[in-house]
C-alpha cells in the first residue's frame, strides 16, 4: 500500500529562523511532523534522535556546514535529503550530491515547489522499497557493468562504486533500457517522480547526477544526446 505522505516526519536544518518557520508551517499544514534545528551539530543530533523520513538541509550553517551534516547522517543511515543553497555554482551542487543529497533548491524558492519536491522524494523512496522487494535476487549485467538490485551494489570492471540512493535508481533506470535515449523530462518524471510542469524543468538536477555517475563509473558510461537527454552506452 502507498505510504501516507502526511504524518511522515521531516527535519528542517536551517539557521535563518524565519525561513525555517515558514517551511515548518507549510509542511505541518500538509500533515507532516516537523522538527527544527538551526546549526550543524544540532542537526546531526536531532536526526539521530528523531530519525526523520526526510531532511531539508541548508548548506550554510553555523557549527559545521550542511555538507558535513549530510555526510554524517548518511554515514549512519540512508535518508532522503533536499539541500537548500543560496549558491548557483554547479561545483557546490555537485559536492552536495556527492555527499548524499538527493535534490537541491536554490534560494529564493517558493513553498509550493519545496512541498512538491518533498512529496516527490518520499514517493521515490517508497517506490524504490517496493522495487527492491519485487526484484529480489535480480542482477543486471551489461558488459563490465554489474548491478545487484537487491543489495543495491554496483561494480564496473570488478571495482565497486559507492552510489547515493538517487544515483543508484537513475543507473537502474538506464540499465533497464540500454542504449535507449532518455529525455530529461522522462527521467525527472520516472526517477525523481516529479510533476515536471509543477516544479519547473529541474534539468540541472539531472545533469548534475549524470556528471556524478560519470565521475564514479567512467566518462564513457552515459552518452549525451544534445537537446534531448542521455543514453547508457555499456554493451550488453
Amino acid at each position: 500500500m502507498p505510504m501516507e505522505l502526511g504524518g511522515r516526519r521531516v527535519l528542517v536544518v536551517e539557521d535563518d529562523v524565519t525561513i525555517a518557520e515558514s517551511i515548518a508551517a507549510r509542511l505541518r499544514a500538509e500533515g507532516f511532523t516537523v522538527d527544527l534545528a538551526h546549526d550543524g551539530p544540532s542537526g546531526v543530533e536531532t536526526d539521530a534522535g528523531r530519525e526523520p523520513d526526510l531532511v531539508v538541509l541548508d548548506v550554510m550553517l553555523p557549527g559545521f556546514d550542511g555538507l558535513e551534516v549530510c555526510r554524517r547522517i548518511q554515514a549512519r543511515r540512508p535518508v532522503p535529503v533536499l539541500m537548500l543553497t543560496a549558491r548557483s555554482d554547479e561545483t557546490d551542487m555537485l559536492i552536495g550530491l556527492g555527499v548524499g543529497a538527493d535534490d537541491y533548491l536554490t534560494k529564493p524558492f517558493s513553498m509550493r515547489v519545496l512541498s512538491a519536491r518533498v512529496h516527490a522524494l518520499l514517493r521515490r523512496v517508497e517506490r524504490s522499497a517496493r522495487t527492491d522487494v519485487s526484484e529480489a535476487g535480480t542482477k543486471i549485467v551489461l558488459g563490465d557493468l554489474e548491478i545487484d538490485v537487491e543489495q543495491r551494489r554496483v561494480t564496473r570492471a570488478g571495482t565497486q562504486a559507492q552510489l547515493t540512493p538517487i544515483e543508484f535508481d537513475l543507473l537502474v533506470h538506464f540499465a533497464k533500457r540500454p542504449r535507449a535515449v532518455q529525455p530529461r523530462e522522462r527521467l525527472l518524471s520516472e526517477v525523481w517522480d516529479w510533476d515536471v510542469a509543477g516544479t519547473g524543468s529541474g534539468t540541472r538536477a539531472v545533469d548534475s547526477h549524470i556528471k556524478a555517475l560519470r565521475r564514479k563509473l567512467g566518462a564513457d558510461l552515459i552518452r549525451t544526446v544534445h537537446g534531448v537527454g542521455y543514453a547508457l552506452e555499456v554493451g550488453s
